[in-house]
């Protein structure tokens, strides 16, 4: 029987057995962490700490003033340095929270709320605690949770469906997280599906993790939560790919997934979740996977966000290789190439992937060709071709006309270039112009 899928897409490399069989390790504490007031989609969060003033473990540091927005809290204990604007992994530069730690001060031991269970708990409730704990969309978008899971009483939902497909090559933080944590996976997301008010459930997970798929499927039996098994395509993983994989159902144009009767989560997102109402734990670490040709050794790790790439890639043997190379927030795909190695892990940052050589995306291009090849892979129906050139030129009210909005930025069409265009990057230019000129 043929796996479920969407239209279109590709299947590149995924280099996941660097990674994929390696168990979660505990990342050391760090000395200093930075800690942006925005990691999430929304407005940014109002300092509620000064420099000088000394913090602990889960504090709340930021205080989210709009409902779009996400609480930040402090990830190690220590004294406040400085607030400023400082890099970020996203780009540009967020006002910031910089901590200085505090080697006597104990780490995260919380256990309240150990007993809970869901049947003692609203969904009101629930989403509270989400909204405290500054719970966002793990898999990279960052989207805060309590916003998704609080959805317009005119939105009617009858599924929910459950991210495990990380169809980004190198990355398998999630992966792990579904074979050494099954149980909080489950949990969590049982959780958010009382939040919505949902009752039918969906773990979609992509074939290439057997084992993942294996537990799952023991821990959910006789429940009303389905785990179903898809092809391993890129990207399988974007909200819309996994709507219609799963359930046929196709979001129009400009609209959310809830608009056609689904919320989706993350993987990471459901243990977030699980730690908060379990454990009154906030978002303060999260999986990273640390890879690539470029990494002494590759690892999954626990990192306290505000860790800076350096010290999580040190903790990996550091970059082995001297030359052009590449240091990308997140994978090959979708990840955004660094400049310095001080920027933090974020909430959204499910991986470090480091590349050297033939893994290079070249600095030169040609011209193109028009052989369309960017056309017939986008799995939005967009051209590709078209809309990056329209972004490169600036020419915006044609970019948004002809749909540069719409892209996803998976990154399919300057994988699959033949002239090597950067597309992707040209897209993401119209489109932080298209904002530029919203605010004037």
């Amino acid at each position: 029987m043929a796996l479920r899928t969407f239209d279109h897409g590709i299947h590149p490399s995924y280099n996941k057995e660097l990674t994929q069989s390696k168990k979660i390790e505990k990342a050391s504490l760090p000395k200093k962490v930075v800690i942006p007031l925005q990691q999430h989609i929304g407005a940014p969060c109002k300092p509620l700490v000064k420099k000088g003033d000394t913090v602990i473990e889960g504090q709340k540091i930021g205080e989210a003033t709009t409902f779009v927005t996400a609480a930040v809290h402090a990830s190690i204990s220590g004294k406040v340095k400085d607030i400023e604007k400082l890099p970020y992994p996203g780009g540009g530069k967020v006002l910031s929270v910089i901590i200085e730690g505090d080697v006597t001060a104990k780490e995260w031991g919380g256990a309240e709320g150990i007993g809970i269970e869901l049947e003692t708990l609203s969904a009101e409730a629930l989403r509270n605690i989400i909204k405290e704990a500054g719970i966002v969309g793990m898999g990279g978008a960052a989207f805060p949770t309590h916003v998704k899971v609080s959805p317009p009483k005119e939105k009617k939902l009858d599924a929910f469906i459950l991210n495990g497909c990380e169809c980004e090559p190198y990355l398998t933080s999630d992966h792990r997280l579904m074979v050494e944590e099954p149980e909080k996976v489950v949990w969590g997301m049982k959780a958010l599906m009382k939040a919505v008010g949902v009752e039918n459930g969906f773990i979609g997970v992509e074939e290439n993790k057997p084992d993942a798929i294996e537990v799952l499927e023991k821990i959910t039996k006789g429940s009303n939560i389905k785990v179903i098994t898809l092809e391993t395509k890129y990207p399988q993983g974007a909200e819309k790919m996994l709507i219609k994989a799963i359930l046929n159902r196709k979001a129009p144009v400009g609209k959310l997934p809830m608009d056609v009767g689904v919320v989706v989560n993350n993987v990471g997102t459901a243990v977030a979740v699980y730690d908060a109402i379990k454990y009154n734990k906030p978002l303060i670490e999260r999986v990273v996977t640390v890879s690539g040709n470029a990494v002494k050794e590759a690892k999954n790790l626990w990192v306290r966000i505000g860790t800076s790439f350096e010290d999580v890639l040190n903790q990996c043997g550091g970059i082995t290789k001297d030359g052009e190379r590449e240091v990308l927030h997140g994978g090959p795909m979708m990840g955004i190439s660094q400049t310095i190695l001080e920027v933090p892990v974020v909430k959204g940052t499910s991986g470090i992937t480091v590349l050297a050589g033939a893994e290079i995306k070249p600095n030169t291009y040609q011209p193109c060709i028009r052989c369309a090849s960017c056309v017939e892979v986008c799995p939005v129906n967009l051209m590709p071709y078209k809309i990056g050139d329209l972004g490169r030129l600036y020419r915006l009210d044609e970019f948004k006309a002809w749909g540069g909005l719409v892209c996803i930025e998976c990154g399919c069409c300057s994988y699959i270039c033949p002239s090597k265009r950067p597309l992707l990057h040209w897209i993401r230019v119209g489109k932080v112009k298209m904002r530029e000129q919203e605010k004037v």
